[in-house]
């Protein structure tokens, strides 16, 4: 199984206001999708995701657990040093899964607040673990697929740099009998070691290009 990661950029930010005076902050919009083919390349059941939203929900929602992070973690596991807002809502509509999240007073979470105070735009990026099945030139998400977090905020998921740095620091995920373990892609890390400075943006671009096709 693969870690798979998929962004949607066009979220809104709510700020509310309690009865005491103080803001929360919320992010909502489109968390997942079904049934199209998304920028990466890949499609989800509808049916097949409403299984697992539900599972989601009933399990980490509903009991106040549903967490995300600030930008790209390495794996995925929830690190709770890295929390910045809890998911409050995950509802269906038609192929759309709408969520809602609060904001955390954590760290991540005050910097998220911080760049949205500011006028900055972030977008979310579901992940999950899951095999793929190529079918007429789709990689299909198959029945195995368990949802991590329906959203991490992100905000430049698709730079080379972020792949070269750490979105998975060169790694791949694998499901083992119930437990994570990683696999060193280690001609990517060669590829980038033997490089000279003046081509290292180029060898970024190629091993990120080669990265999105094994996807």
């Amino acid at each position: 199984m693969r870690l798979i990661t998929e962004v949607v950029e066009d979220i809104k930010v709510i700020n509310e206001e309690t009865e005491d005076g103080k803001k929360n902050f919320y992010i909502e919009g489109i968390f997942l999708q079904g049934n199209i083919e998304n920028r990466n390349g890949r499609r989800y059941n509808t049916e097949m995701l409403q299984k697992e939203v539900d599972r989601y929900i009933r399990e980490y929602v509903e009991k106040n657990r549903a967490y995300g992070e600030l930008g790209h973690p390495n794996g995925p596991s929830i690190n709770l040093d890295r929390v910045s807002h809890i998911i409050t809502e995950l509802k269906r509509d038609n192929n759309n899964f709408m969520g809602k999240a609060r904001i955390a007073n954590t760290p991540m979470g005050n910097i998220a607040r911080g760049i949205m105070e500011s006028g900055g735009q972030l977008g979310v990026s579901s992940r999950g673990m899951g095999s793929l099945k190529e079918v007429n030139g789709i990689n299909e998400v198959q029945d195995d697929f368990y949802l991590a977090t329906a959203a991490d905020i992100v905000a430049d998921p698709s730079a080379p740099d972020a792949y070269v740095n750490g979105i998975m620091e060169g790694k791949e995920w694998v499901w083992d009998n119930g437990l994570i373990k990683e696999k060193v892609v280690e001609q990517h890390k060669k590829e980038i070691q033997k490089v000279s400075r003046k081509s290292l943006e180029e060898a970024k671009l190629k091993v990120f290009k080669d990265f999105l096709s094994k996807l």
